[in-house]
């Protein structure tokens, strides 16, 4: 058995030919969906990137691996303490211990451990290729080493090759030469100037006048990374910019394919293509970013392509989360589940184009802002503790099949809806706090210590590194008073 997993960051999959995207954004990942299985309604649990990897490699709920954010405490995971053995029990239950389990000697080929200092992302792998520009790669730093790996060991059989790209997460740096393959091509029709227009006095990290989060500077080394948007041209700027992350990415996706098919091993070859989360391109306000636990930032890509086992052309439509990725190998493979995972398998949704889907999903959001939510059929809920400096709601609903941008809530005409996702979120957390006590784990939220450690690592409200006083003097210079004075009175800065 062969297997790749492409691992590609900030991937919205409504941008990709294979979910419906007008532009010619992915013809190489298209060809991978023609020939497997493609789930439309597939979220990370936990948002965004060291939060959702872990939980993909965990099998786990961040509540419950106790990685939630970017720093501090959260930002690693919950130590196993007293009963810990030789070996934790996280390297017997982790995705990739599955894959060793099965015989397969495991490679990545990825910078994400050393820009996180997450090195319990390399356990179970053989091999880890670090590319050494910690998450600041273009394709071009990647695609030698995965090539150099599969010129000298594509024959050898049983191996699993994990790729890790980044040419879709911000700034959008595909190089100059590349041109621009959509500079003529028209924008979706849910971008509109109205729109643009609509979120004039926004406030908040990487809103339509500061997209480089707390500031409009260009960032000279991105070109093509627009650092405010006041009109359609910025706008069609940036989506290019994305797109043509994207497209540049596919075509050395592309040149993986090519080698493998020259070492005669394609056919056979399981491919997993997927990512860690999303990215909001208005939604919610926010531009080039992955900042909330909304239906956008979190729902991610997943095509399986696996000969002989998924049903090639299948589209499951069912609800699922990426952590349910290593229960579903597990069976595969035929290895034993374990205690400690939160996820169940789709497996029958591969082999059979069975429904396995789930009634509803709750997403986490603790590294810009502190929010869970509930997504159920075409609704979203969402319950905000800390609001990320974005003057959100602290309840907030949305009917996505009539605003997909989530940008008018409707919490106070839907009174008993909002109560049905209360109790949902309800349910869950003592689900999963009744589970860490029958794991012997004394029973926590790092949701709250993220809280008490002043809020979410990029808009901590508190203490020595908050960007909040400056960026109230910014709000007041450039025409939006009246939202420092509510962040003022929020937050209880003189």
């Amino acid at each position: 058995m062969r297997i790749l997993i492409l691992d590609l960051d900030t991937l919205r999959p409504d941008h990709l030919g294979c979910y419906g995207y007008q532009r010619e954004t992915s013809p190489n990942i298209d060809r991978i969906a023609a020939d497997g299985v493609r789930f439309e309604r597939y979220f990370c649990s936990d948002a965004p990137c060291l939060p959702s990897r872990a939980s993909w490699i965990t099998g786990r709920f961040g509540i419950n691996s106790g990685l939630v954010g970017h720093g501090g405490t959260a930002a690693d995971l919950r130590l196993e303490g007293a009963p810990r053995g030789f070996t934790s029990d996280f390297s017997r239950y982790c995705l990739t211990s599955i894959f060793r389990r099965a015989g397969l000697r495991t490679v990545s080929i990825s910078p994400f451990a050393e820009r996180h200092s997450a090195w319990w992302f390399c356990a179970g792998f053989n091999e880890m290729h670090n590319t050494g520009k910690g998450g600041h790669e273009s394709a071009e730093d990647i695609t030698p080493t995965a090539l150099d790996w599969i010129e000298r060991n594509a024959h050898e059989d049983n191996w699993l090759l994990h790729v890790n790209y980044w040419d879709a997460h911000a700034y959008y740096r595909a190089p100059e030469s590349f041109g621009n393959p959509f500079e003529s091509q028209p924008l979706p029709d849910r971008y509109t100037q109205e729109m643009i227009d609509s979120q004039a006095q926004t406030v908040g990290p990487s809103c339509r006048h500061e997209l480089n989060m707390y500031t409009s500077e260009a960032v000279d080394a991105y070109p093509r990374s627009v650092s405010a948007i006041n009109t359609m041209d910025d706008f069609r700027r940036h989506i290019d910019g994305y797109d043509c992350g994207i497209r540049y990415m596919d075509s050395h996706i592309g040149q993986l394919l090519a080698a493998l098919e020259q070492k005669g091993v394609y056919d056979d070859l399981v491919v997993i293509v997927t990512a860690d989360h999303g990215e909001n391109q208005g939604e919610l306000g926010i531009f080039k970013e992955h900042a909330t636990a909304d239906a956008i930032t979190c729902r991610i890509p997943m095509i399986v392509r696996w000969p002989g086992v998924a049903k090639a052309g299948h589209v499951d439509r069912g609800l699922h989360y990426s952590l349910d990725l290593a229960p579903t190998v597990a069976e595969l493979l035929e290895q034993p589940p374990s205690e400690y995972w939160d996820g169940r398998s789709y497996a029958p949704s591969l082999t059979q184009g069975q429904d396995t889907g789930r009634d509803h999903l709750v997403l986490s959001q603790c590294a810009h802002v502190c929010q869970r939510s509930v997504l159920q059929d075409e609704w979203l809920w969402i319950r905000t503790w800390q609001d990320g400096f974005h003057l959100f709601e602290d309840e907030m609903l949305f009917d996505l099949a009539e605003d997909p941008m989530e940008l008018a809530s409707v919490a106070a005409d839907q009174p008993e809806r909002c109560s049905r996702a209360s109790q949902l979120l309800e349910a869950w957390h003592a689900e999963q706090m009744n589970k860490q006590c029958r794991l012997g784990q004394t029973a926590s939220d790092p949701l709250w210590t993220v809280m008490s450690e002043y809020g979410p690592f990029h808009a901590q409200h508190r203490g020595p590194n908050t960007p909040l006083p400056t960026y109230l003097k910014r709000l007041e210079a450039t025409g939006r008073a009246e939202g420092a004075k509510r962040l003022r009175e929020k937050y209880l800065i003189e």
